[in-house]
C-alpha cells in the first residue's frame, strides 16, 4: 500500500513530533507500505524518508521543480518524480496514494490534508485521511471540523472518511476498514 504523509521541512518545538514522524516510519516500513511525500530532505520529512529509507522500506517523492533548483530534494530516494507546480505534486501524490497522514505542521501541511479531506466531499479522493494527533496537535482542527457539522456546513458522515489519532495500529485498522467498505467506512471521527 503506498501511504502519503503530509509533513514539513520544519522539525517543530516539541521533540515527539519528529519521534511521531520516526514512528511513523518504523510502522509503515514494517508493513510493507511505500511512503510517498514531498521529497524533502530536512525537519519531518527529512525524518519520515530517513526513517522508512534505513529500514528497508520504498519512499517515492513528489517535488515541484523549483523546489529541485533550490536543492530541497532528498538525494537518496527510491523513485523522485519532479513535476511543474505545486497543485500538480499535490494531485499526483493523491493519486497515487491509497491513503493519506498528515504529521504535525504548519500552513503546507494543513492546506494539503485540507485540500484532500475536501477532494472527498467533491468526489475526488475516495482514500481515508488521517491526522497523525500527536500531543492533541490537531484537536482545533477536529474541533472545527465538528463545528462546521453543527451548523450544517457539513454533513456529520462526511467526517467518517477522517481519523484523527496518534496510533499507528488503530491508523492501520482504519485504513484497512475503509477499504473494506468504502467511504462509508464508520468509526473515523
Amino acid at each position: 500500500m503506498k501511504i502519503a504523509v503530509y509533513c514539513g521541512a520544519a522539525q517543530g518545538r516539541n521533540p515527539a513530533y519528529l519521534q511521531a514522524a520516526k514512528r511513523l516510519g518504523e510502522w509503515i516500513a514494517a508493513n510493507g507500505h511505500e511512503l510517498v511525500y514531498g521529497a524533502g530532505k530536512v525537519g519531518m520529512m527529512g525524518m519520515i524518508a530517513d526513517t522508512v529509507l534505513h529500514a528497508g522500506g520504498r519512499v517515492t517523492g513528489v517535488i515541484p521543480d523549483f523546489m529541485v533548483e533550490l536543492g530541497w530534494c532528498h538525494e537518496h530516494l527510491t523513485q523522485c518524480i519532479v513535476e511543474e507546480s505545486m497543485s500538480a505534486r499535490k494531485k499526483r501524490m493523491c493519486e497515487m496514494s491509497d491513503a493519506m497522514i498528515a504529521l504535525p505542521g504548519g500552513a503546507g501541511t494543513l492546506e494539503e490534508i485540507t485540500e484532500v479531506i475536501s477532494w472527498q466531499r467533491l468526489g475526488l479522493n475516495d482514500r481515508p485521511c488521517i491526522l497523525f494527533n500527536v500531543n492533541g496537535f490537531y484537536e482545533p482542527l477536529r474541533a472545527m471540523y465538528l463545528r462546521t457539522a453543527e451548523e450544517d456546513f457539513l454533513e456529520r458522515e462526511a467526517l467518517d472518511s477522517v481519523l484523527f489519532s496518534d496510533d499507528p495500529d488503530e491508523i492501520g485498522r482504519f485504513i484497512t476498514g475503509f477499504k473494506k467498505r468504502g467511504r462509508t467506512a464508520a468509526g473515523g471521527y
